[in-house]
């Protein structure tokens, strides 16, 4: 992928930040089509090597929206907060609120991150023909306010943040944080969620800044960990679960700052809990998936053991797992580089009802499409992020360019040039709208193809 043009914009607080709208490489591609000099193929990530002095070129036709942003320090993993801007939004410019925590060199240097991406515009340019020489200095104005922007507001937070989840219970915003500190922290983010959208609560929240406090926190799991989960179905609930397989339960007080955590662990885990999902539909349910290879499924009413388990669901640890919105269906990612879609109805059977081997590292995070219950996207540490689409069956695909017709029908899309990706995670309320975080930065994009 060649390199974007960068557009870098004022930050609140000191640290560099810059978001970059992606750049075309279609002039030059067609340069060398008219020389003769090569003609353009398609690349699939891990079955054709690069050959000495070849480089990768974006097809920004692919893409309806790309921008690249960073933030300092990386953050590994981020949420995004719900706005009030309306779902099913589709017209640019767009924008998002995200919250993210950073892994920096230093456990001083780390910050709880509010961000608010804005101007927001998509890929596709103006026809050819349209205007002329004449209107260049307008058509330059009108590139000048189609930047994209970013407000950031930040709090110092000790310790790198393993992971970050965020809900809404009743009008405050509430980030649930796993940091390398052994605690699980619950922070307001009403204060940074005000500063984004207001110069002078921005003014005010950058004088009054000091290390975040939480509104409540718990270290009761005595090691550090990864996995955590609200609940989409009663406010406030919330699920963590520990690198020494220990899960607990917290239940909102009715003060609204305070949760009654259940000290007896759910434990039938042998090794790490590497992540949790709450059912979408029973408030009482969720999964679970471990070190130990296998993925469970709880019930809080019955005794600390799981209901149901796939003890042997990846041949190494399962590093990540998604419950889909609307359909009886989990998706799993493991170290074994295997994507794998379990049918909740037949899950004692422990075998899944499709799995699929394309990306060629561990897999670091999987979300279905919140909008669209057959798709969903994977990141692996191959720096690929695919997305695929369940409905699509072999007899749907017509004839295929070379080299990707024996890729599987259900794969729909690769998307390459991060480095070290870590989380991915569908935008509720712009269809189709993916971000992803990685050591590099974001990408904040939506493909042709969903």
């Amino acid at each position: 992928m060649s390199a974007p043009e960068e557009d870098t914009f004022p930050c609140e607080d000191g640290d560099v930040e810059a978001m970059e709208a992606s750049g075309s490489d279609e002039d030059d591609m067609d340069e060398e089509r008219e020389d003769g000099a090569g003609e353009a193929k398609v690349y699939v990530p891990g079955l054709q090597p690069l050959q000495p002095g070849e480089e990768l070129e974006m097809d920004r036709s692919a893409y309806h929206m790309y921008h690249e942003c960073q933030t300092g320090a990386p953050c590994l993993s981020f949420d995004i907060l719900r706005d009030e801007e309306g779902d099913g939004r589709e017209e640019f410019p767009l924008s998002m609120l995200l919250c993210a925590g950073t892994q920096a060199d230093t456990a001083l240097s780390n910050r709880l991150i509010v961000m608010r991406m804005y101007n927001l515009y998509g890929t596709q340019k103006a026809k050819e023909g349209e205007g002329s020489s004449d209107e260049e200095s307008d058509e330059d104005d009108e590139d000048e306010d189609k930047k994209p922007q970013m407000e950031l507001a930040m709090m110092p937070h000790y310790g790198g943040v393993n992971r970050v989840r965020v809900t809404k219970r009743g009008e405050h915003s509430l980030a649930a944080v796993w940091s390398e500190k052994g605690q699980v922290e619950i922070f307001d983010l009403r204060p940074q969620c005000e500063a984004v959208h207001s110069s002078a609560a921005m003014a005010a929240f950058i004088k009054q800044q000091k290390e975040a406090t939480p509104l409540f926190s718990f270290s009761g799991h005595m090691t550090e960990g990864f996995a955590i989960d609200w609940s989409p179905k009663v406010p406030g609930r919330l699920i963590s679960g520990d690198c020494k397989k220990n899960i607990h339960v917290w239940e909102p007080r009715e003060d609204g700052a305070s949760w009654q955590i259940d000290q007896r662990p759910f434990s039938s885990h042998t090794k790490s809990v590497e992540d949790l999902q709450w059912s979408p539909t029973e408030a009482t349910v969720f999964a679970s998936c471990s070190v130990d290879q296998s993925i469970r499924v709880w019930d809080t009413r019955a005794p600390p053991n799981s209901m149901l388990s796939a003890d042997e669901a990846h041949s190494s640890d399962v590093n990540v797992i998604s419950w889909n919105q609307t359909e009886p269906f989990l998706v799993s990612g493991g170290d074994d580089g295997h994507l794998k879609v379990w049918d909740l109805r037949q899950f004692q059977s422990g075998r899944p009802v499709a799995t699929f081997k394309q990306h060629s590292a561990p897999i670091t995070s999987v979300e279905w499409n919140p909008i669209d219950s057959s798709v969903y996207a994977a990141s692996g540490a191959d720096d690929v992020v695919s997305q695929w689409d369940l409905s699509v069956e072999s007899c749907d695909v017509g004839a295929r360019a070379e080299g990707v017709k024996d890729l599987p029908p259900q794969l729909l899309f690769l998307h390459q040039g991060q480095s070290e990706v870590k989380e991915i995670h569908w935008h509720p309320q712009i269809p189709g709208a993916l971000v992803s975080t990685a050591l590099s930065g974001f990408n904040v994009f939506r493909t042709i193809s969903v």
